[in-house]
């Protein structure tokens, strides 16, 4: 018999445990998982059991007076143990020069993390360019505004902080989706840009789509009626504003971040 013991799920140490005892082939092993030891009796409950099933302990305990506590309790049990996670979590900080954390389930949470992060960039690409009115509704923060104002690549550097984030492009012969107006004023932001540099960066855009730069859409009239009509949905939502005017994509992002710890944004 092999106990399992964690501070966590357990789910390392079996997997392992298993791992091995499958080079046994014939051998009959039984694995018992304890998950979530967080205090002294149940480690010596275990140890007493292991000593009565002639059983060895495999452990991935990381508090360090959990850990201490149940190799002192194992060498006067004389039960044998092996240490799943500590050898591998002391080479790791002999290479970083840093101190670990000590806590339970951080695997975990990085792996939730990993798939929140997952699932808003997949959000985000669903609902880019308002493709989709749904997204309004089910996005943390809805980006408004003309075109090239960033709207895109903000989406996806939230999606990457796990915000999931849709964006509307605001153009004067479209009305906007109802959407945008059943949600939370605070839930979305409104961009807008200086319409010099704006000027600037369409001609570049038809430039490298080896179109005429003269085009409807870079000239300044029309970009002053883009503007206006963008300005005058902002205002009609309620929604915050941002002017993008030589700010770079992390930049706009940090704000927005700063405005959803702040509460203003929700």
């Amino acid at each position: 018999m092999i106990y399992v013991i964690s501070d966590s799920l357990g789910e390392t140490a079996e997997f392992v445990a298993r791992a091995a005892a499958s080079q046994f082939v014939g051998s009959a092993i039984e694995i018992r998982r304890i998950p979530f030891i967080d205090d002294e009796s149940a480690i010596e409950e275990t140890i007493l059991s292991a000593k009565e099933n002639k059983a060895l302990v495999a452990y991935t305990l990381v508090v360090p007076h959990l850990k201490e506590y149940l190799i002192q309790t194992a060498k006067v049990h004389n039960v044998q143990l092996v240490d799943i996670l500590g050898p591998m979590i002391t080479e790791i900080g002999k290479m970083l020069n840093k101190e670990p954390k000590y806590k339970p389930g951080l695997v975990h949470q990085l792996d939730e993390d990993y798939f929140k992060k997952v699932e808003a960039v997949e959000f985000a690409v669903k609902y880019d360019d308002g493709k989709d009115a749904r997204g309004i509704l089910r996005a943390d923060v809805v980006l408004i505004g003309v075109s090239r104002t960033s709207k895109t690549p903000l989406s996806m550097y939230l999606a990457h902080k796990r915000i999931k984030a849709t964006n509307v492009p605001l153009v004067p012969e479209v009305a906007p989706p109802e959407e945008l107006f059943m949600i939370s004023p605070r839930k979305c932001i409104g961009l807008t840009i200086d319409p010099e540099q704006l000027n600037g960066i369409r001609t570049e855009r038809l430039k490298s789509l080896g179109l005429a730069a003269q085009a409807n859409y870079a000239s300044l009239e029309r970009i002053l009626q883009e503007l206006e009509y963008a300005e005058k949905i902002m205002k009609k939502i309620g929604c915050p504003v941002i002017n993008v005017t030589n700010k770079a994509v992390e930049e706009t992002a940090n704000i927005i971040l700063e405005m959803i710890r702040g509460g203003k944004i929700r």
